[in-house]
């Protein structure tokens, strides 16, 4: 039996609380904004733990190797390692995994929604803003994802 919503949860804020986003806000408030959006969109809880847990590899919280020993199910687990950008890796083969990855999407959706909402968007300065905008805008294609 996988680790239960309300333990990934608590994991993800610990592993994650010394963490700020780019605005200088708690990391953690990322992490609960994508979970409520995989919650709000009828995601399952796999991807709702893989909400939880999408930036954990890839921002250093925990290793691949943790990952994979975890009490996690193996598709939360698919998810995370679908979502984690790889050293070099072109935008599209990131897409590409993303997509071909079941569940992995919505979460990807999530993440992408967060990012770019205007509100959070106000606290960077206009040139970052406008780089991330681009990005996020070129991901949302790239994954067949209105604006």
């Amino acid at each position: 039996m996988p680790m239960p919503l309300p333990a990934v949860e608590e994991f993800a804020r610990r592993a994650h609380a010394t963490q700020t986003d780019k605005a200088g806000r708690p990391y953690t408030q990322h992490l609960a904004a994508v979970a409520a959006y995989v919650t709000a969109n009828r995601g399952d809880d796999h991807q709702i733990a893989a909400a939880w847990l999408h930036d954990a590899v890839e921002d250093g919280a925990v290793t691949e190797e943790w990952l994979e020993d975890a009490d996690l199910s193996r598709r939360t687990k698919d998810i995370v390692l679908a979502l984690t950008k790889r050293a070099g890796e072109s935008p599209e083969a990131y897409a590409e995994r993303v997509l071909a990855t079941p569940g992995a999407l919505l979460v990807k959706a999530g993440d992408l929604a967060h990012n770019s909402d205007p509100a959070r968007a106000t606290a960077l300065d206009p040139a970052t803003r406008e780089r991330l905008r681009q990005k996020y805008a070129r991901m949302r294609a790239l994954l067949g994802l209105a604006e």
